[in-house]
Protein backbone atom coordinates (compact mmCIF):
# COMPACT_ATOMS: atom_id res chain seq x y z
CA UNK A 1 0.00 0.00 0.00
CA UNK A 2 1.67 3.11 -0.95
CA UNK A 3 1.98 6.01 1.69
CA UNK A 4 1.33 9.74 0.77
CA UNK A 5 1.45 12.17 3.73
CA UNK A 6 1.53 16.13 2.34
CA UNK A 7 3.95 17.74 2.45
CA UNK A 8 6.38 15.00 3.82
CA UNK A 9 6.33 12.70 1.15
CA UNK A 10 6.49 14.98 -1.57
CA UNK A 11 9.39 16.65 -0.14
CA UNK A 12 11.43 13.50 0.90
CA UNK A 13 10.93 12.56 -2.71
CA UNK A 14 12.65 15.34 -3.78
CA UNK A 15 15.28 15.73 -1.33
CA UNK A 16 16.03 11.98 -2.62
CA UNK A 17 16.22 12.94 -6.12
CA UNK A 18 18.56 16.24 -5.46
CA UNK A 19 21.11 14.08 -3.32
CA UNK A 20 21.33 11.62 -5.98
CA UNK A 21 21.79 14.54 -8.98
CA UNK A 22 24.46 15.60 -6.02
CA UNK A 23 26.66 12.61 -5.69
CA UNK A 24 26.29 12.17 -9.37
CA UNK A 25 28.20 15.54 -10.27
CA UNK A 26 30.47 14.63 -8.02
CA UNK A 27 31.18 11.47 -8.68
CA UNK A 28 31.65 12.50 -12.57
CA UNK A 29 33.88 15.38 -11.64
CA UNK A 30 35.63 12.69 -9.60
CA UNK A 31 35.97 10.22 -13.19
CA UNK A 32 36.88 12.94 -14.82
CA UNK A 33 39.77 14.03 -13.09
CA UNK A 34 41.10 10.21 -12.35
CA UNK A 35 40.73 10.05 -15.90
CA UNK A 36 43.14 12.85 -16.53
CA UNK A 37 45.44 11.51 -13.82
CA UNK A 38 46.14 7.98 -15.28
CA UNK A 39 46.55 9.68 -18.85
CA UNK A 40 49.03 12.11 -17.53
CA UNK A 41 50.96 9.17 -15.93
CA UNK A 42 51.20 7.31 -19.27
CA UNK A 43 51.79 10.30 -20.94
CA UNK A 44 54.89 10.44 -18.92
CA UNK A 45 55.64 6.64 -19.29
CA UNK A 46 55.37 6.57 -23.54
CA UNK A 47 57.67 9.30 -23.65
CA UNK A 48 55.70 10.16 -27.06
CA UNK A 49 55.70 13.41 -28.56
CA UNK A 50 52.52 15.48 -28.21
CA UNK A 51 51.27 15.24 -31.48
CA UNK A 52 51.21 11.22 -31.64
CA UNK A 53 49.84 11.23 -28.32
CA UNK A 54 47.07 13.59 -28.68
CA UNK A 55 44.26 10.94 -30.58
CA UNK A 56 45.07 8.59 -27.99
CA UNK A 57 44.67 10.91 -25.07
CA UNK A 58 41.51 11.91 -26.57
CA UNK A 59 40.60 8.39 -27.17
CA UNK A 60 41.17 6.99 -23.64
CA UNK A 61 39.59 9.83 -21.70
CA UNK A 62 36.18 9.52 -24.16
CA UNK A 63 36.08 5.90 -23.15
CA UNK A 64 36.82 5.72 -20.00
CA UNK A 65 34.56 8.59 -19.12
CA UNK A 66 31.35 7.21 -21.47
CA UNK A 67 32.20 3.63 -19.51
CA UNK A 68 32.37 5.26 -15.79
CA UNK A 69 29.35 7.68 -16.35
CA UNK A 70 26.98 4.77 -17.82
CA UNK A 71 27.99 2.73 -14.60
CA UNK A 72 27.31 5.66 -12.30
CA UNK A 73 24.03 6.88 -13.63
CA UNK A 74 23.26 2.90 -13.24
CA UNK A 75 23.49 2.77 -10.04
CA UNK A 76 22.53 5.77 -9.01
CA UNK A 77 18.77 5.45 -10.54
CA UNK A 78 18.28 2.05 -9.32
CA UNK A 79 19.30 3.77 -5.77
CA UNK A 80 17.07 6.56 -6.40
CA UNK A 81 14.74 4.23 -7.57
CA UNK A 82 14.48 2.29 -4.50
CA UNK A 83 14.84 5.27 -2.09
CA UNK A 84 11.65 6.68 -3.41
CA UNK A 85 9.96 3.67 -3.31
CA UNK A 86 11.25 3.05 0.45
CA UNK A 87 9.32 6.67 0.82
CA UNK A 88 6.52 5.57 -0.44
CA UNK A 89 6.33 2.53 1.94
CA UNK A 90 6.46 0.02 -1.00
CA UNK A 91 7.72 -3.27 0.24
CA UNK A 92 11.07 -3.57 -1.34
CA UNK A 93 11.60 -7.61 0.42
CA UNK A 94 10.10 -8.73 -2.60
CA UNK A 95 11.79 -6.41 -5.18
CA UNK A 96 15.28 -6.86 -3.54
CA UNK A 97 14.86 -10.85 -3.97
CA UNK A 98 13.70 -10.97 -6.99
CA UNK A 99 16.48 -8.77 -8.29
CA UNK A 100 19.15 -11.28 -6.19
CA UNK A 101 18.01 -14.25 -8.19
CA UNK A 102 18.17 -12.70 -11.36
CA UNK A 103 21.25 -10.95 -11.10
CA UNK A 104 22.63 -14.69 -9.91
CA UNK A 105 21.41 -16.13 -12.72
CA UNK A 106 22.09 -13.02 -15.39
CA UNK A 107 26.28 -13.72 -13.70
CA UNK A 108 26.20 -17.01 -13.86
CA UNK A 109 25.30 -17.01 -17.79
CA UNK A 110 27.38 -13.82 -18.49
CA UNK A 111 30.60 -14.40 -16.98
CA UNK A 112 32.68 -14.74 -19.75
CA UNK A 113 31.25 -11.27 -21.01
CA UNK A 114 32.06 -9.55 -17.51
CA UNK A 115 35.19 -11.07 -17.60
CA UNK A 116 36.11 -9.34 -21.47
CA UNK A 117 34.89 -5.48 -20.11
CA UNK A 118 36.48 -5.51 -16.69
CA UNK A 119 39.80 -6.67 -18.83
CA UNK A 120 38.90 -4.05 -21.08
CA UNK A 121 38.48 -1.72 -18.32
CA UNK A 122 41.97 -2.26 -16.91
CA UNK A 123 43.75 -2.38 -20.88
CA UNK A 124 42.37 0.92 -21.44
CA UNK A 125 43.10 2.10 -17.64
CA UNK A 126 46.89 0.75 -17.74
CA UNK A 127 47.58 2.34 -21.22
CA UNK A 128 48.96 -1.41 -21.94
CA UNK A 129 48.20 -0.64 -25.56
CA UNK A 130 46.62 1.59 -27.92
CA UNK A 131 45.44 2.16 -31.66
CA UNK A 132 48.54 2.25 -33.85
CA UNK A 133 50.79 0.35 -31.69
CA UNK A 134 52.53 -2.84 -33.16
CA UNK A 135 51.45 -5.31 -30.58
CA UNK A 136 52.21 -9.43 -29.96
CA UNK A 137 48.59 -11.28 -28.02
CA UNK A 138 50.19 -14.33 -28.33
CA UNK A 139 47.57 -15.98 -30.61
CA UNK A 140 48.20 -12.29 -33.11
CA UNK A 141 50.60 -10.23 -34.11
CA UNK A 142 49.87 -7.13 -35.68
CA UNK A 143 48.64 -3.36 -35.70
CA UNK A 144 46.04 -2.80 -33.38
CA UNK A 145 43.02 -0.99 -35.57
CA UNK A 146 40.74 -0.39 -32.64
CA UNK A 147 40.39 -0.97 -28.54
CA UNK A 148 36.97 -1.90 -26.99
CA UNK A 149 35.74 -2.79 -24.13
CA UNK A 150 34.68 -6.20 -25.12
CA UNK A 151 37.17 -6.74 -28.28
CA UNK A 152 40.31 -5.66 -29.46
CA UNK A 153 40.68 -5.77 -33.12
CA UNK A 154 44.80 -6.34 -35.03
CA UNK A 155 46.12 -6.34 -38.57
CA UNK A 156 48.39 -9.01 -39.10
CA UNK A 157 51.32 -8.02 -41.76
CA UNK A 158 49.41 -9.87 -44.14
CA UNK A 159 46.20 -8.08 -43.78
CA UNK A 160 43.97 -10.28 -41.82
CA UNK A 161 42.22 -8.70 -39.30
CA UNK A 162 41.76 -10.82 -35.87
CA UNK A 163 39.25 -9.90 -33.46
CA UNK A 164 40.39 -11.01 -29.99
CA UNK A 165 38.56 -10.99 -26.69
CA UNK A 166 39.96 -9.24 -24.26
CA UNK A 167 39.27 -11.59 -20.98
CA UNK A 168 41.25 -14.15 -23.04
CA UNK A 169 44.69 -11.96 -23.48
CA UNK A 170 47.04 -13.21 -21.01
CA UNK A 171 49.79 -11.47 -22.36
CA UNK A 172 51.24 -8.21 -24.54
CA UNK A 173 54.23 -7.05 -26.14
CA UNK A 174 53.77 -4.02 -27.36
CA UNK A 175 56.88 -2.74 -30.12
CA UNK A 176 55.27 0.51 -29.81
CA UNK A 177 55.76 2.13 -26.53
CA UNK A 178 58.88 3.88 -24.93
CA UNK A 179 61.76 2.34 -27.25
CA UNK A 180 62.92 0.12 -29.77
CA UNK A 181 66.07 -1.31 -30.22
CA UNK A 182 67.74 -2.07 -33.56
CA UNK A 183 70.38 -5.21 -33.47
CA UNK A 184 73.40 -5.60 -36.54
CA UNK A 185 75.19 -8.62 -36.74
CA UNK A 186 78.30 -8.25 -39.18
CA UNK A 187 80.18 -10.92 -40.41
CA UNK A 188 83.77 -10.89 -41.22
CA UNK A 189 86.39 -13.41 -41.84
CA UNK A 190 88.25 -14.70 -38.57
CA UNK A 191 91.56 -13.57 -39.98
CA UNK A 192 90.75 -9.67 -40.03
CA UNK A 193 91.78 -8.20 -36.51
CA UNK A 194 89.02 -7.35 -34.33
CA UNK A 195 89.87 -4.30 -33.42
CA UNK A 196 90.77 -2.65 -36.95
CA UNK A 197 86.90 -3.77 -37.54
CA UNK A 198 85.47 -2.66 -34.11
CA UNK A 199 87.35 1.22 -35.43
CA UNK A 200 85.80 0.99 -38.50
CA UNK A 201 82.24 -0.06 -37.34
CA UNK A 202 82.54 3.12 -34.62
CA UNK A 203 83.34 5.89 -37.34
CA UNK A 204 80.43 4.10 -39.68
CA UNK A 205 78.20 4.48 -36.41
CA UNK A 206 79.18 7.67 -35.70
CA UNK A 207 78.30 8.96 -39.23
CA UNK A 208 74.96 7.67 -38.97
CA UNK A 209 74.27 9.36 -35.52
CA UNK A 210 75.74 12.62 -36.94
CA UNK A 211 73.11 12.20 -39.81
CA UNK A 212 70.09 14.50 -39.82
CA UNK A 213 68.12 11.63 -41.87
CA UNK A 214 67.99 10.28 -38.41
CA UNK A 215 68.56 12.55 -35.85
CA UNK A 216 64.79 12.26 -34.94
CA UNK A 217 64.79 7.94 -35.20
CA UNK A 218 67.76 7.12 -32.76
CA UNK A 219 67.68 8.47 -29.16
CA UNK A 220 71.49 7.94 -28.32
CA UNK A 221 74.72 6.93 -30.21
CA UNK A 222 74.67 3.43 -31.80
CA UNK A 223 77.06 0.96 -29.47
CA UNK A 224 79.52 -1.56 -31.46
CA UNK A 225 79.10 -4.18 -28.54
CA UNK A 226 82.14 -5.79 -30.28
CA UNK A 227 82.58 -9.59 -31.32
CA UNK A 228 79.35 -11.73 -30.41
CA UNK A 229 80.41 -14.89 -31.73
CA UNK A 230 83.45 -16.81 -33.75
CA UNK A 231 82.70 -19.91 -36.04
CA UNK A 232 84.55 -21.57 -38.60
CA UNK A 233 85.89 -18.83 -40.90
CA UNK A 234 83.52 -16.48 -39.51
CA UNK A 235 83.66 -13.34 -37.02
CA UNK A 236 80.50 -11.85 -36.25
CA UNK A 237 80.54 -7.91 -34.85
CA UNK A 238 77.33 -7.08 -33.16
CA UNK A 239 75.86 -3.29 -33.74
CA UNK A 240 73.09 -2.19 -30.93
CA UNK A 241 71.02 1.14 -31.00
CA UNK A 242 68.28 2.64 -29.24
CA UNK A 243 65.42 3.93 -31.59
CA UNK A 244 62.22 5.94 -31.24
CA UNK A 245 59.09 2.60 -30.77
CA UNK A 246 59.02 0.33 -34.05
CA UNK A 247 61.81 2.59 -36.36
CA UNK A 248 64.44 -0.61 -35.92
CA UNK A 249 63.74 -1.75 -39.06
CA UNK A 250 64.97 1.27 -41.02
CA UNK A 251 68.16 1.70 -38.57
CA UNK A 252 69.19 -1.93 -39.15
CA UNK A 253 68.82 -1.53 -43.20
CA UNK A 254 71.28 1.72 -42.81
CA UNK A 255 73.96 0.18 -40.40
CA UNK A 256 74.24 -2.95 -42.38
CA UNK A 257 74.51 -0.72 -45.47
CA UNK A 258 77.42 1.61 -44.37
CA UNK A 259 78.75 -1.22 -42.60
CA UNK A 260 79.25 -3.61 -45.54
CA UNK A 261 80.20 -0.69 -48.14
CA UNK A 262 82.81 0.34 -45.30
CA UNK A 263 84.29 -3.38 -45.05
CA UNK A 264 84.22 -3.44 -48.76
CA UNK A 265 86.18 0.63 -49.16
CA UNK A 266 88.94 -0.89 -46.61
CA UNK A 267 89.47 -4.19 -48.12
CA UNK A 268 87.66 -6.39 -44.99
CA UNK A 269 87.15 -9.76 -46.16
CA UNK A 270 83.81 -11.61 -45.67
CA UNK A 271 83.49 -14.96 -43.85
CA UNK A 272 84.75 -17.62 -45.61
CA UNK A 273 82.62 -21.06 -46.66
CA UNK A 274 84.79 -23.74 -45.81
CA UNK A 275 84.51 -26.85 -47.81
CA UNK A 276 82.04 -29.74 -46.24
CA UNK A 277 83.77 -32.49 -44.54
CA UNK A 278 83.83 -35.80 -46.50
CA UNK A 279 80.77 -37.93 -45.98
CA UNK A 280 81.91 -42.30 -45.75
CA UNK A 281 79.68 -44.65 -47.36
Amino acid sequence: MVVWTWPQTPVAILVALTLGMLVRWLLVRAIQRAADLAVHRAKQRSGRNAEDFAARHAARAATMGSLLRSVTNIVLTVLTVLTTLAILGIPLTPVLASAGVGGVALGIGAQSLVRDYLAGIFMIIEDQYGVGDLVDLGEAVGTVEDVGLRVTRLRDADGQAWYIRNGEIVRVGNQTQGWSTATVDLPVDTTESSTRVIDLLNTVVAEIYADPEWAEVLLEEPQVAGVQAVEAGRMTIRITAKTQPNKQGGVQRAILDRGLQAFKDAGVKGPRVLPAPPTTV
